[in-house]
Order: C-alpha cells, then structure tokens, then sequence
C-alpha cells in the first residue's frame, strides 16, 4: 500500500495534468473569481468548524465548500481531485494551520490560481506542544472559543481581501459573531465552575487549549496519534490513572473507533461519552457543537 504522501502526490499530480488540459485547449484561461452558475464569492474551507466560521462571516455573499467531509478525521484525510478543482475556482482557502492540513502546500502548488487568497487562522495564536507526529505543535486551536474568535478574524480580513466590496458586511457579520463566541464563553466559564472534578480522560489530544482556558486537566488520552491503538500497556496504565481519579466516563470520538475507550470505561467503572471536536454537518453550527461538548463534560465532571 502506498503511503499516505505519495498517495496524495498521484492525486496532486493527476489534477496538475487536467488543469494544464483544460487551460491549453481553452485558450489558456484564468480561474474565474467566483464559482461558475453563481456570484458568490467561492471559498474553500478545510473543516467544519472553519466552514461555519467562513458562513458566519461571509452571509448571503458567499459560497462555502467543506473540504474534510463530515465522519472523516482532518489527521488522514486525503482530498480528491473533484476538490482539488474546487480549489482551482475558489478566491480563498481557509486553513486551520499548524500542519493540520498536511495536503494544503502541494494542493495550492498544483492548482495555480493566481487568484486565490490562503488564510492560515492559526497566525498570532499561541500553539501548545503537540505531540511526536505534530512538530509544528497540537492543531486544536478552534476547541477554545476565544481562539475561535481570532480565526473569525482573519477569515473576516481574507474575505475582504478577496471581496473590497463586501467589506462592509464582513466586517459587521464578524462583529455580530464575535459577540456570540464571547457569549458562549462566559456560559461556559460559569458552567466549568461548577464542575466537582477538573480532571478528564480524552480520546485524542484535542482538548488542551479549552481545558487550559477553562482551568481543567487532561490527565491521559488514549490516543496519542489518531488511528494508532493504546499497548496492553498504555490501556493498563490509563486504568490505573481512570481509577485514580475517580472517573465516570471515558471520553470517545466519533471520528474513530470506541473500542479502547469501551475496554477502558469497563476496567475501570466508568461509562463512555462521547466529545465532537468536528461537529455533525450539514446542519453545523460551531456554538451549539460547542454547548453539546460541555453537556458531555457535565455528565462526566459535574
């Protein structure tokens, strides 16, 4: 089986030759600024939750694509050459950044658009250590609600980029979405502070930035790489830290397989719940995927 980069790399290079094709036996046309059928403004957004974000800001004025399909982890997924000419008509791509989208440098070398605005929302964000297979440091920035609001931000700044004449309403379509992101905030501030435990088990290490901004500790994760099973060993030792203390849930993922936290939460007492870092599309909106996580943490903490 080919690896995951050389994979990727026949896709990049199959798109390269159809665009190349298409430009030759056309002319030698550019992309056009907005998507063909429409004039709204085409943007490209890797995940969910920059997607909603993208929609928030942009209103009626703009067209968003998903890129990570809903169920899918953003850790490994690969994208098609149907997205790849998405990406070809988009006037901007909007990345969560820190090596997350693994595929974004070949992808937007492949396509050419020379129109194309790519807005990396994790600049000026302070990046928490990530593990041995995130050099670049853990990704998860969006799980922090006032991060989130940073990468409202530049998405706001990059759609004004590509779009002067929007600027009026991307700017006051933020506005009104910041003050949503400062509300849930709050909210969840008063309900962590009720929470009788502070301590949690994670799936995978996407909730440090939320737990160090809400004063909470993740104290194991069964998965430290996405999609790479716990030892015998590492399921025995997250026993012994579950039974410490006192754990009354095992947090899953539905992006991934429960089965370690299953024979986690029934070695040591506990149940298994279930956390979204991705939300559940089409029907996404990151405030309430926000507010059914900390329902979960409730059950579990409270």
């Amino acid at each position: 089986m080919m690896s995951k980069p050389i994979r990727f790399l026949y896709v990049v290079l199959a798109m390269a030759v159809l665009l190349w094709l298409s430009l030759t036996g056309c002319g030698g046309r550019t992309p056009q600024p907005t998507d063909a059928g429409t004039d709204k403004l085409l943007i490209a957004a890797s995940i969910a939750p920059l997607y909603d974000f993208s929609q928030q800001v942009g209103g009626d004025r703009v067209q968003v694509e998903m890129l990570v399909p809903p169920g899918a982890s953003p850790h490994t997924y690969e994208l098609t050459p149907a997205q790849l000419q998405t990406l070809s008509k988009a006037r901007v791509l909007v990345l969560n950044g820190i090596g997350l989208e693994f595929w974004a440098d070949d992808a937007v070398n492949a396509v050419n658009n020379h129109h194309l605005v790519v807005v990396d929302t994790s600049q000026g964000l302070t990046i928490l250590e990530g593990d041995s297979d995130e050099p670049k440091g853990n990704p998860h920035i969006w799980l922090d609600p006032l991060n989130a609001i940073h990468q409202v931000e530049r998405i706001r700044d990059a759609l004004v980029q590509a779009d002067p004449g929007g600027a009026e309403i991307y700017r006051a379509n933020a506005e009104r979405y910041i003050g949503e992101l400062k509300t849930l905030d709050q909210e969840i501030r008063g309900r962590v502070a009720t929470f009788s435990s502070k301590e949690f088990i994670a799936f995978h290490p996407a909730w440090v930035y939320f737990a160090r901004r809400y004063g909470l500790e993740q104290v194991a994760v069964i998965e430290t790489t996405p999609g790479k099973e716990p030892s015998p060993a590492e399921v025995a030792q997250i026993v012994k830290t579950a039974r410490a203390i006192g754990a009354k849930a095992i947090f899953a993922e539905p992006q991934f397989s429960p089965k370690a936290a299953e024979v986690i939460a029934a070695e040591s007492g506990a149940e298994v719940l279930f956390l979204n870092p991705l939300g559940d599309p089409p029907d996404f909106r990151y405030v309430d995927m926000m507010r059914r996580n900390l329902a979960e943490m409730e059950k579990a903490l409270k």
